[in-house]
């Protein structure tokens, strides 16, 4: 597998906000992770017959991503794993704006997992500053979706 092929993967694994990508191509394995907000650290291994001895291929080096302060105030995290949308049915304005006060118990977004759409509420009150997550993007458990102050 040509670097290029790497680096296309480590670009995909960036953009896409996946966890890990592992490929298999022939004898040889790549497996790709990002763990948090840290610089993805690409792994390339070769599975090589026992009697070749060469030296291990160097793994090329990926800068680390530039994270923008977040703001401050309480943080709503995601429940589960699933599909991130911000109102109720395309076409349909969403459920909160930027600027617009909450209150606990406020259903904020849907987020769809194993076709069951479910709604999350807000569990505090306040004013919503930031929207962390973009809409019809994958989210992960315990991944930050709003800043309300």
């Amino acid at each position: 597998m040509d670097l290029r092929k790497i680096k296309t993967l480590i670009d995909l694994v960036q953009e896409s906000g996946i966890a890990e990508l592992e490929i298999t191509e022939g004898e040889e394995k790549v497996r790709i992770s990002r763990h948090g907000m840290a610089a993805p650290a690409p792994q390339y291994m070769q599975q090589m017959p026992a009697q070749v001895n060469l030296a291990p291929a160097a793994a090329p080096v990926v800068a680390a991503p530039v994270v923008p302060a977040e703001p401050v105030g309480h943080t709503l995290k995601s429940p589960m794993v699933g599909t991130f949308y911000r109102s109720p049915s395309p076409g349909a304005s969403s459920f909160v704006e930027i600027g617009q006060a909450v209150t606990k118990g406020q259903t904020l977004c849907i987020i769809e997992a194993m076709k069951l759409l479910n709604e999350i509420e807000s569990d505090a009150a306040g004013v919503v500053k930031a929207v962390l997550v973009e809409n019809g993007q994958p989210v992960e458990y315990g991944q930050p979706l709003f800043i309300i102050e």
